[in-house]
């Protein structure tokens, strides 16, 4: 088992999971300077058991892994843990990105990725995943839809007083889309507002993610409650029941 490195305070944690060891070494080489301390893990199973740690910024995980997947990597780290996950694909196929964004992954980048433009997703994922705290005797503004409340200072979200588990990406997801309720958000808006990067003319991205915001909110995309979808222009969170 890989030991992780003594961490000074105010370093950001990184559990990196893949078989790449020359991969590992160049990235934790770049980033520890930067402050970031990279713990690598060399196969799926000890990654998954690894990334159910409570020590970890972020984890940066490959799709190819000997023993067992990325994606069920994944599958098991969502389970239970919300922590930001950068998924590294081989060749960037669109499919493996599409399937590591369903399963929760919240970016991806293909291993032929430069170091500045990692660290410019990570930095972001990292930015999406803070959650400061609200500070005592103060009341939290909230938006409220429903049953659905929304905070966006807390980076809280509540359906029926319920804590909703919902990734960085999904939570940025709604907070954009409740701020702008009863108007219609476009893909290209959502995807410019919390990508913090260049998009793909037919990314897929948002479609997925709103995919899963609505399973986590109860909602039905064929009889939707909550979000509804206006063909070619976008995405429109409203009151439930609304005309």
């Amino acid at each position: 088992m890989t030991t992780a490195p003594a961490t000074q305070p105010g370093r950001i944690r990184l559990l990196m999971i893949d078989d790449d060891k020359k991969l590992c070494r160049l990235v934790s080489d770049y980033l520890s300077p930067l402050g970031y301390d990279v713990t690598p893990v060399h196969d799926g199973a000890g990654g998954a058991e690894r990334a159910l740690q409570p020590e970890w910024d972020c984890v940066i995980l490959d799709v190819m892994l000997p023993g067992m997947d990325g994606f069920e990597v994944l599958r098991r780290i969502r389970r239970t843990s919300e922590v930001p996950v950068l998924m590294l694909t081989a060749r960037g196929d669109e499919t493996d990105r599409i399937v590591g964004l369903e399963v929760g992954a919240d970016d991806y980048l293909p291993k032929t990725f430069s170091t500045r433009e990692l660290l410019a997703r990570l930095r972001a994922v990292l930015r999406r995943g803070s959650r400061p705290a609200a500070v005592a005797g103060q009341p939290v503004a909230e938006i409220v839809i429903g049953p659905l409340r929304v905070q966006a200072e807390a980076r809280l979200a509540l359906l029926h007083d319920q804590p909703l588990a919902l990734t960085p990406v999904e939570f940025d997801l709604l907070i954009s889309l409740a701020k702008a309720r009863g108007r219609v958000r476009s893909r290209e808006a959502l995807l410019d507002e919390i990508r913090d990067r260049n998009y793909e003319v037919f990314d897929r991205s948002i479609d997925v993610h709103i995919s899963a915001l609505r399973k986590k909110i109860g909602d039905d995309a064929k009889q939707p409650r909550f979000i509804r979808t206006l063909r070619s222009a976008g995405y429109m969170l409203v009151e439930p029941d609304a005309p």
